[in-house]
């Protein structure tokens, strides 16, 4: 099942989203986890915290965790 992230802004990078959909606690722990892990991003491989992301079918795969999309938030 797929998770809803809401975002207020035309974009957000990756590594804000694994904090916003609580994935993550703190940058220093998101730059290692994706040096050793990485996540699929539209089922393409990422490692790169600054990775932009867009609202409208951007997913993130995220092992043992699940798959969230990027959603405008309706403000």
């Amino acid at each position: 099942m797929e998770e809803q992230i809401e975002i207020s802004t035309d974009y957000i990078q990756l590594g804000q989203f694994l904090k916003l959909a609580n994935i993550l606690e703190s940058g220093g722990m998101i730059k290692v986890f994706l040096q050793e892990n990485g996540v699929y991003v539209n089922n393409e491989f990422e490692t790169r915290r600054g990775k932009k992301l867009y609202p409208g079918g951007d997913t993130v795969f995220v092992k043992d965790v699940g798959t969230f999309v990027v959603k405008k938030s309706e403000q």
